[in-house]
């Protein structure tokens, strides 16, 4: 695995599904019917956002179908300036859809993604990542499961034409990790990869870990490692080096989105050269808005 930190203004790949996201509105229409309101969702696509708005020059690979919830996709991410010409439109699946409405226990969250254009990402599509030479490829534990052939695309993503950082959040989802083999599939992605994000709850819930320190020993290959313990903060390992630092306090809306943005932020500071510490850091600042609002993004950042 290779441990070399980026230089400034490295270009950065995320590779990974984004689907259309239906929220209910406050009212119904006139005739007493539902509303709806459309925005986008993605773990790898929200990274790309982040980034973006801090002014780094950052693709998204993936697919969408050809329908208004694919030109949606591509029509906000572009709007971000995320540089989605490397996004393959499939005229045969539809882009994948998921639906958020209010439930007794804060929120019910509905996939309509099975047969979805980016389930049909495969192999083939790595060379669309490699033809824009990123230095840093980030993508999740979310990727490898939606199909055979996605699976493929990660394989190939940590193969011979790896980059020179490859980054990857474990982002575990139980309404999809639902295989016992996918418990090692996340392990093995995880121990193969050059900067790993992953929560404390994620690794107690697949691995059976119950601290950071049991975490960095089922991981203890990994270069980076950064092990996020919620609003408590976050601990990075670099080789034989633990940094901590404590999560701001924040009045949470909602936390869909915070990881992703959390990820963002370690990247920023990684492309900066930025210690370990530092990054830790960029991660906290990063998440604030994201937790206060129940956008998956939060809103973009004022420069100076």
């Amino acid at each position: 695995m290779n441990s070399t930190i980026p230089p400034a203004g490295a270009d950065i790949a995320c590779v990974g599904e984004t689907m259309a996201l239906l929220v209910p509105g406050a009212e119904s229409d006139a005739a007493g019917h539902p509303t709806f309101t459309a925005s986008t969702g993605g773990a790898e696509s929200n990274v790309a956002v982040h980034l973006a708005r801090r002014g780094h020059r950052v693709a998204w690979v993936s697919a969408v179908g050809d329908d208004r919830f694919g030109r949606l996709v591509l029509g906000r991410l572009a709007a971000e300036g995320v540089d989605v010409t490397g996004v393959r439109v499939d005229p045969g699946r539809p882009t994948g859809v998921y639906l958020k409405e209010p439930a007794v226990e804060g929120r019910k969250v509905t996939y309509y993604r099975t047969g979805s254009a980016a389930s049909g990402l495969s192999q083939g599509d790595l060379t669309t990542v490699t033809a824009r030479r990123p230095k840093i490829v980030h993508t999740t534990g979310i990727t490898p499961v939606l199909s055979a052939t996605t699976r493929l695309l990660v394989d190939g993503l940590f193969g011979p034409a790896r980059p020179e950082l490859l980054s990857f959040d474990v982002n575990h989802r139980a309404a999809l990790h639902t295989k016992p083999e996918h418990t090692e599939l996340l392990l093995s992605l995880a121990r193969a990869a050059d900067l790993v994000f992953v929560g404390d709850d994620e690794a107690e819930v697949l691995w059976g870990t119950h601290s950071p320190s049991e975490v960095r020993s089922l991981l203890a290959d990994v270069p980076l490692l950064v092990v996020k313990q919620g609003p408590i903060g976050a601990t990075a390992y670099q080789g034989d080096e633990e940094f901590f630092v404590p999560a701001h306090q924040v009045d949470v809306v909602d936390v869909v989105g915070a990881g992703d943005a959390f990820a963002a932020g370690f990247l920023h500071g990684l492309t900066l050269s930025a210690d370990p510490r530092t990054c830790l850091r960029h991660g906290h600042d990063f998440t604030v808005d994201v937790l206060r609002v129940k956008d998956d993004l939060g809103p973009a950042p004022v420069r100076s």
